[in-house]
């Protein structure tokens, strides 16, 4: 079985993975892997990060490789906080900064301004250097305040397009059948799988 390696050390996106792979190849995290220390996100775009880090993962551990980058985009925000989405506060992953930092930019933002989504890119790179990325995007509106005390980030602030609840008042289960980066996987992986067998 081929091995193959999700640049991450987030239990719960190999987990995710695995389940949408469906056991076609031995999916592996960071520290299963030869460890090493991912370099800073230092590109424009989340497609650009997303490569950037499966590139990294092949050229540190030799495996055909998955990454992905991801954040919040606000309409009203001009698309912002984007790819400084988890250190939108200045410190990387202070969730409750974030949050608090995007709500008071958004005070006197009316309610049918508030639209925003998560964008999520995931690319596969081989050490043959094919490599591909695919988006996934979750719409939806920002609350006024935090809601639900699943998930992490920005669950709290976002009631995905249809529904009633934010992302954080969500089921695990619920959340990975509309979310960006279940989105993002879903389209990736019969391409990485097509790639791997070609």
């Amino acid at each position: 079985m081929t091995r193959v390696l999700l640049a991450t050390r987030n239990a719960g996106k190999v987990d995710e993975l695995r389940r949408i792979l469906g056991g076609a190849v031995e999916l592996v995290g960071i520290d299963d892997a030869t460890a090493y220390e991912p370099g800073p996100e230092t590109g424009a775009t989340f497609a650009e990060n997303a490569l950037a880090k499966a590139f990294e993962a092949v050229a540190h551990t030799g495996l055909a490789s998955v990454a992905d980058d991801s954040g919040l985009a606000v309409d009203a925000m001009n698309g912002m906080p984007g790819v400084l989405s988890a250190r939108w506060a200045g410190r990387h992953g202070d969730d409750r900064a974030n949050l608090e930092l995007l709500l008071g930019q958004l005070t006197d933002v009316p309610d049918d301004r508030r639209g925003a989504g998560f964008v999520c890119a995931a690319a596969y790179a081989l050490p043959d250097g094919r490599h591909e990325v695919v988006l996934g995007e979750m719409r939806g509106t920002l609350t006024r305040g935090p809601r639900g005390s699943g998930g992490f980030g920005y669950d709290p602030l976002l009631v995905p397009d249809g529904l009633t609840v934010t992302s954080a008042e969500l089921t695990p289960a619920e959340k990975d059948a509309i979310s960006h980066r279940g989105k993002a996987f879903r389209l990736l992986a019969p391409r990485l799988l097509a790639a791997l067998t070609a």
